[in-house]
């Protein structure tokens, strides 16, 4: 059933590469969209049927490179699934969005297709060769819907600086990869194997090289704080549905590279560091909201935003790996607030991205000074944008509460400091939402020459359904968020348990 939910959006990519050019555009589009749907159920049946208990579940093997150690080998728990299940939501969402797209829809469609196949391959992933080979092509998939759908010239440069940043952390992702082989006896890149072996334990230096080298790697997919600097061109210079997917789904990909390969392969060296870790996670919430406030641009500002948000996840990762000061309980905590936050991010944040795309469509900017009095003229979208925006600072009945909440409850015994200074981060991005939404929603009426004084189009049935379905889960999750929880909990317990031996 896995390989089926991984590999159904490359088979219909493969079918509309085989269709005749003359398939109308709403045809591709359609069929994208039929296929997300499609893949969203399969996911909803695995979730129905998943045993809570810890482990994995679904679990898939078969011999691919045996002589090197490296196997087809897939499964979900607690810790995968709900990324497994976000990603397709997301998808559709995106999917669903892009119904009035124009632009070469062959070429955009496919690539969606084959982003999606990627992303929920490396989220089912249970071998380090199959993960990075995932890792990698996101990386090339993702290039070319920056380049080929941005705005202009400067998407090229910035899908060129995206490619170049993230490309030479997956070359550190590899390397770290590698000493973890050479250690393991039998030699093996199995992520399960490996955790059951611990084979760097006690090996002081080593172990912290090849902690460093993958903990580099991933950090640069995150972005954290000081490997940050791809980020903001890239989301700028993307379309909208390129940005959702990039903050919403592809920056999970190193925050989970953290909790399925860091933590329970290197637990060691994990809590030998824990408390650097925790610091680039506080940097990387108070910088990211520093920056953020100080931006002009709309869809700038929430590029920065992401920096801050995957801060809490880094911080509560660290925080976890502390064992003086802290039991059993908050360590779980830490890690369960983490996934609930990166599943809460790419909800948020991915209709964030799908919103500042609208504003685009109508004003074909994204300097918030451009705009005033935008309420007036279109007060679906100002709704819907003030929803997202409050959910995204973290208010309760939303999921970024339940999930920040949670990580600072777990961090604080163990990390107190870092925790204080990292809940300034709430109070900033509180500050700069707000001035966002006076800036472009309320006061005097004034609209950039792109877009005409009257009869400014409102939120379309297609980006009302996409955004506001995002916003629906973060809601269900934040007033009812036990359905989530129960499948996380079992998982986090097992992984702290990993790292304290």
């Amino acid at each position: 059933m896995l390989s089926v939910v991984t590999f159904l959006p490359l088979l219909a990519c493969a079918v509309l590469l085989l269709l005749p050019r003359t398939l109308p555009d709403r045809a591709y589009l359609w069929i994208w969209t039929g296929t997300a749907a499609a893949d969203l159920a399969l996911v909803v049946a695995l979730w129905a049927g998943f045993d809570t208990g810890a482990g994995m579940r679904y679990e898939e093997r078969v011999r691919w490179i045996p002589g090197a150690g490296v196997g087809y080998h897939v499964g979900v728990d607690g810790l995968s699934l709900p990324l497994v299940a976000l990603t397709c939501l997301l998808f559709l969402a995106v999917a669903v969005f892009s119904l009035r797209e124009r632009r070469r829809v062959r070429g955009y469609v496919c690539l969606f297709l084959f982003l999606q196949t990627v992303c929920v391959g490396l989220f089912v992933a249970l071998d380090l060769i199959l993960f990075f080979v995932y890792f990698d092509l996101s990386i090339v998939g993702m290039f070319f819907v920056i380049a080929g759908w941005g705005h202009g010239e400067r998407a090229r440069a910035a899908a060129l600086k995206f490619f170049l940043y993230t490309f030479t952390g997956s070359l550190a992702l590899l390397l770290g990869f590698i000493g973890l082989y050479l250690a393991a006896d039998p030699h093996t890149f199995d992520i399960v194997d490996l955790s059951r072996a611990n084979p760097l334990a006690g090996r002081g230096t080593y172990a912290g090289l090849v902690l460093l080298a993958i903990g580099v790697g991933l950090a640069v997919k995150t972005p954290t704080v000081p490997f940050h600097t791809w980020l903001p061109p890239a989301h700028t210079d993307a379309p909208a549905t390129g940005s959702a997917i990039l903050a919403g789904v592809l920056l999970k990909m190193g925050t989970y590279g953290f909790v399925r390969i860091a933590m329970p392969l290197l637990p060691g060296s994990w809590r030998h560091y824990a408390l650097v870790i925790v610091i680039v996670g506080a940097v990387s919430v108070v910088y990211g909201a520093l920056v953020a406030l100080a931006q002009t641009d709309f869809k700038r500002m929430i590029a920065y935003t992401s920096v801050n948000h995957m801060g809490y996840v880094v911080l509560a990762v660290g925080a976890a790996g502390t064992l003086a000061g802290t039991d059993a309980q908050a360590r779980s905590l830490a890690v369960t607030g983490a996934v609930t936050q990166m599943v809460s991010h790419g909800l948020i944040t991915g209709a964030l991205f799908l919103l500042t795309g609208v504003l685009y469509d109508r004003g074909r900017t994204y300097a918030m000074d451009a705009y005033s009095g935008l309420a007036a003229h279109t007060p679906r979208f100002a709704a819907v944008t003030a929803v997202a925006a409050f959910a995204a600072l973290g208010i309760p009945g939303f999921s970024g509460f339940i999930a920040e909440f949670q990580i600072f409850t777990g961090s604080l015994a163990s990390q107190t400091i870092a925790t204080a200074i990292a809940l300034t981060g709430i109070v900033i991005t509180a500050a700069l939402f707000l001035t966002a939404l006076r800036r472009m929603f309320l006061g005097t009426p004034r609209l950039p020459e792109a877009m005409p004084a009257g009869g400014v189009a409102d939120l379309r049935g297609t980006e009302a359904w996409s955004t506001v379905t995002l916003l629906a889960v973060a809601l269900v999750i934040g007033i009812a968020p036990r359905w989530l929880l129960d499948v996380i909990e079992p998982a986090g317990r097992t992984l702290t348990g990993l790292v304290a031996r």
